[in-house]
C-alpha cells in the first residue's frame, strides 16, 4: 500500500502530521501498542485531535481481527465474491461473510453445471482479551441457483473446530440457526477463540481418509489368518480420467454375488462413511481381522461381495456435487439411452466402464448403490420399478429386503422415497441409471439407498443430524439384511408366500409435511427438475 507525504488522499490511505492510517489496515508506522510508551503517548495526544484518536483505536481493534475463508483442502468448495465486513463494539465483534457455491464442470447430458455441496475453512485471528466474541453471519448468496434449491428449507450446516484428519465423527455438529431466506442460505456462528472452523453441507470424506481406508483393508487382508479362508482381495479395476485408482475390495466364498457401490455422486459424502462402516465390520478392521461375528461369517459363507468405496474420486477431490472431472454424472453413464451420447466410455466415464466390465465377468445376484439425498429427511430405498424385469419376483424381493433392513436399523423406513415412474416408457428413459441397468442386465434385485443431508426424521437429533457415525452404522447393519435375503435372491416359484404382511412392497411417496417443503413433482432418480435447469 502506497502512502503519500502530503495531506492528500491516495487510494484508501491518508498521511497527516507524520502519522499514517489506512481505510483497510494500519500502515507499518503506527501500532496501537505504541500508545503504551509514555513519551510516545504524550506527543501523540498533544498533536492528534481527540476524535481522530478514537477513530484510530476503533480501526486498530477492527483491523486486528481477520477472517480468512479458504477451500483449498481436498473436497473444498466455496467462492468469496466480496471481502468480509467486521465491526467492533465493546468486547464483541460482528462480521458478515458473503459466499458462493462453486459449480461442477458442465454436464453435457443434463445441460447443467451442478452445484450444491460446499465445504470451507474459516480462519479467525486477532481476537484477544479486548475482543472475546466474534459473531459471524455467513451467507451463501447463490443458494437459489443451486441444483436443488427446494432442499434448503429444513437443512442445517455442519461445522467442526477439529482437523479434517480427525476420526472423531461426532465432532461435527449442526448449526441450528441455518435458514433459507429470499434465495440465500444463512447461518450465524459465534467464534470465541482464534483458529479454524470448518463448515460443510455435510461432513467431508477426504481422499486422505479414503486412502487410509484402502490401506487399512489391505493390511488386514494380508495379515489376518481368520480372513484367509474367504479369499479377500484388494485390487484396482482401472483408473479415472485424472489417474486415480478405482479400488475394489472383494471377499467371501459363497455362491451369491453381491455388488455394493458408493459415492457415484462425489458430494454425497455420507456414502463413503457407509462404505467404511461396512468394510470395517466385514473385514474386522477394528481388531485387525482377528474376530468376526456370526452374522458376518454367515454372509461371507453365502456371498462373494465386491465393494467399491468411492466411484468418483476425481469429483470428490474437486468438491463436486454430482460429476467427475470431465462433467459426467456417473449415475447416468451405465448405458446408452440418448442418441449421440454413448455411455459408458473410457474417455468420459472410465469409472463406470471399469466396474461394469468386472461385473460382466463376475455376474451379479444383488446390487446396492449407496447415495445421499438433499431434499428428503429420511433413509429410503429406490428400486427398478416399471423397468422390463420388474414383476412379482422383483417387487416381493424389494419389499422383503427393505423390511429386513428396517429390522436391523431403525433409520430405515419404506413409506417415504422417490415415487416410481408412472409407466414402463418413462422407466426406459432411465436405463442409464446404475440400479436399473444392473437389475435388468443380470435379472437381480437392484436398489439405490439414499441417506439424508438433513436431520433424519425417523430418529431426530437436531444437534448432530444424520451424522457420519449413523452412516457408518447403517453400513454395518446391511449385513443382517443380506443374511436374511440369501435364501430368496435366486429362489424359484412363488417363494414370497412365506413372507409376512409387513414384508410387502410399499410404493413410496414424497408427500410428507415439513414447513417450507416444495413437492418433488415426480423427480425420478434424483433428477434436477426441468424448471430448475
Amino acid at each position: 500500500m502506497h502512502c503519500r507525504d502530503d495531506d492528500e488522499w491516495s487510494g484508501s490511505c491518508h498521511r497527516s502530521s507524520g502519522w499514517s492510517w489506512c481505510g483497510a489496515e494500519w500502515c507499518a508506522q503506527f501500532q496501537l501498542h505504541q500508545l503504551l510508551n509514555p513519551h510516545f503517548r504524550a506527543l501523540f495526544f498533544t498533536t492528534i485531535p481527540p476524535f481522530v484518536i478514537i477513530l484510530l483505536i476503533i480501526f486498530s481493534r477492527t483491523m486486528a481481527i481477520k477472517i480468512s475463508i479458504t477451500a483449498s483442502h481436498d473436497g473444498g468448495n466455496i467462492l468469496i465474491p466480496t471481502p468480509p465486513t467486521i465491526s467492533v463494539s465493546g468486547k464483541t465483534a460482528k462480521a458478515k461473510v458473503t459466499l458462493h457455491v462453486r459449480p461442477d464442470v458442465y454436464t453435457e447430458l443434463e445441460k447443467i453445471a451442478h452445484m450444491q455441496y460446499f465445504s470451507f475453512r474459516s480462519f479467525i485471528s486477532g481476537m484477544d482479551d479486548n475482543v472475546k466474541l466474534l459473531t459471524v453471519q455467513y451467507i451463501i448468496e447463490n443458494a437459489h441457483a443451486t441444483s436443488y434449491p427446494e432442499a434448503w428449507p429444513g437443512s442445517s450446516v455442519c461445522y467442526t473446530t477439529k482437523s479434517l484428519d480427525s476420526q472423531d465423527d461426532d465432532a461435527w455438529k449442526r448449526n441450528v440457526t441455518t435458514k433459507y431466506i429470499d434465495g440465500k442460505l444463512t447461518w450465524t456462528h459465534v467464534h470465541n477463540r482464534n483458529g479454524s472452523t470448518f463448515f460443510s453441507y455435510w461432513p467431508p470424506y477426504t481422499y486422505d481418509r479414503h486412502l487410509k481406508l484402502i490401506s487399512d483393508c489391505s493390511q488386514v487382508v494380508t495379515s489376518s489368518k481368520t480372513l484367509a479362508e474367504y479369499n479377500p482381495v484388494v485390487e484396482s479395476l482401472g483408473t479415472t480420467t485424472e489417474g486415480r485408482e478405482m479400488e475394489c475390495i472383494s471377499i467371501g466364498k459363497g455362491d451369491l454375488i453381491a455388488w455394493i457401490t458408493h459415492r457415484q455422486h462425489p458430494g454425497e459424502t455420507m456414502a463413503e462413511f457407509y462404505a467404511e462402516g461396512l468394510l470395517h465390520r466385514l473385514l474386522g478392521v477394528d481388531d485387525n481381522g482377528q474376530t468376526l461375528d456370526d452374522v458376518t461369517k454367515g454372509v461371507l459363507n453365502k456371498y462373494r461381495l465386491y465393494i467399491i468405496p468411492c466411484m468418483c474420486p476425481d469429483g470428490a477431490v474437486r468438491g463436486h456435487l454430482r460429476c467427475n472431472s470431465v462433467g459426467a454424472n456417473l449415475n447416468r453413464e451405465w448405458a446408452t439411452v440418448h442418441e449421440n451420447y454413448e455411455a459408458p466410455t473410457l474417455t468420459r466415464s472410465p469409472e463406470v466402464y471399469a466396474v461394469l466390465n468386472k461385473m460382466d465377468e463376475t455376474g451379479c445376484d444383488f446390487f446396492l448403490d449407496v447415495h445421499g439425498d438433499e431434499e428428503l429427511p429420511y433413509v429410503f430405498l429406490s428400486g427398478a420399478e416399471k423397468t422390463p424385469k420388474w414383476g412379482d419376483r422383483m417387487e416381493h424381493l424389494h419389499g422383503y429386503f427393505v423390511s429386513c433392513y428396517q429390522r436391523s436399523n431403525s433409520d430405515v423406513q419404506k413409506e417415504i422415497g422417490y415415487p416410481p415412474p408412472e409407466d414402463e416408457e418413462k422407466a426406459l428413459a432411465y436405463m442409464n441409471v446404475g440400479t436399473n441397468q444392473v437389475s435388468n442386465r443380470f435379472d437381480c434385485l437392484g436398489l439405490t439407498l439414499e441417506m439424508p443431508y438433513k436431520d433424519c426424521a425417523t430418529n431426530s437429533d437436531p444437534d448432530l443430524g444424520f451424522s457420519p457415525a449413523r452412516a457408518k452404522k447403517l453400513g454395518k447393519t446391511l449385513l443382517e439384511a443380506l443374511n436374511d435375503m440369501s435364501p430368496f435372491l435366486r429362489a424359484e416359484g412363488d417363494f414370497w408366500t412365506v413372507f409376512s404382511e409387513e414384508d410387502k412392497y410399499v410404493e413410496p411417496t414424497d408427500n410428507f409435511k415439513e414447513e417450507g417443503f416444495v413437492m418433488l413433482k415426480k423427480r425420478f432418480y434424483s433428477d434436477v427438475r426441468p424448471h430448475d435447469q
